[in-house]
């Protein structure tokens, strides 16, 4: 009779265990499903971030190159009309008495002062179409393949970090089937156990039970190792901190660094447009740009060393941040399976 009513509470039991083992793999299954489609669309935003900035940046070139065409040939047009009114005022017999008189203000001088501002005006198209075409579009180009390098750079990170998010994700869930087995099969015994001591206390009494409660009391010999595990994880994870603290300054430097870089070395052209300068003194102000200096390839492999420093600082940031968040969280599941106190740690 006892017998029979043990087997159905164990099989209850079982019933229970195995429904609960079930939803909670199950739930797990569809978080760990959601978790990787989250990582994939990051993934793929990231991708749709840098086509969408390396298409605006193109469209910015093709827009500049045409405008600079467009400032050529108004300039061009500019420099025609000057030279055709010109043409026309010297056949007139005023233009002998302009020699003459070029301090006086008259209705011919305001003319030629006219002409000649057309001229410059001319000038300062051909320049403002030079530094489109030789300073600003190489410009885009340049930070077109910058952004380039730098998605592919954050890809590859943003790609290794979820690999090992998905890593841990998958451990969870073998380690929570191993875990749910053995949970399982210990509550089966719990309940064999139990059985088996109701009809052990109705043979021989309660004697066995007092004496092994009484056994059970004496003291734990491994106290004095756990305490010492705890207090090499706490200096692990201050070190781990301080080292996490220490490569987050050194970022935040390089990419301080990174940006004065860029910014200190922007375009300054109000030389170019000194009406003093010939039209050939103009080009060859030009061709001393920015674009054109011979240390441009120097600062070029300065500004891709330090983009490399920086992305090395950054991911040993993001692992050190990610072993700390790992033993941060068995250090709480081992104080709360020892059952002491926070404030001991």
């Amino acid at each position: 009779m006892f017998l029979g009513s043990g087997r159905r509470a164990e099989t209850r039991v079982s019933r229970v265990t195995w429904l609960a083992f079930a939803h909670s793999l199950t739930s797990l299954f569809c978080l760990v499903a959601e978790i990787r489609a989250q990582l994939l669309e990051q993934l793929k935003c990231l991708d749709q971030q840098s086509e969408a900035r390396v298409q605006l940046l193109q469209d910015l070139q093709d827009f500049f190159r045409k405008k600079s065409e467009i400032e050529m040939d108004y300039s061009k047009n500019l420099e025609k009309l000057a030279e055709r009114f010109m043409a026309k005022t010297r056949s007139a017999k005023d233009h002998l008495q302009f020699k003459k008189d070029q301090n006086i203000l008259s209705p011919v001088n305001c003319w030629y002062l006219l002409l000649n501002q057309v001229r410059r005006e001319s000038k300062d198209h051909t320049t403002l179409s030079d530094i489109y075409l030789n300073n600003i579009i190489p410009r885009f180009a340049q930070v077109s393949d910058d952004s380039v390098r730098l998605f592919k750079k954050s890809k590859e990170i943003g790609g290794q970090l979820h690999e090992d998010l998905m890593k841990v994700l998958n451990e969870l869930y073998t380690v929570m089937k191993t875990y749910h087995m053995y949970n399982a099969d210990c509550i089966s015994a719990e309940g064999k156990l139990k059985e088996a001591e109701k009809q052990e206390e109705k043979q021989i009494g309660r004697s066995v039970k007092q004496d092994d409660r009484m056994l059970g009391r004496s003291p734990d010999p491994a106290a004095n190792i756990r305490f010492e595990e705890k207090h090499q994880r706490r200096s692990s994870v201050r070190k781990i901190e301080k080292m996490k603290e220490k490569v987050k300054k050194t970022m935040e430097a390089t990419l301080q660094t990174i940006q004065d870089m860029v910014t200190v070395e922007d375009f300054d052209v109000a030389d170019c447009f000194q009406y003093t300068n010939s039209t050939e003194s103009v080009k060859s102000t030009l061709s001393e740009t920015f674009m054109s200096k011979p240390s441009i390839a120097k600062r070029r492999a300065n500004q891709q060393e330090t983009e490399q420093f920086y992305f090395t600082k950054l991911k040993e940031y993001f692992e050190g941040r990610n072993l700390i968040t790992k033993l941060q969280a068995k250090h709480d599941l081992l104080q709360k399976t020892l059952g002491e106190s926070t404030n001991y740690f």
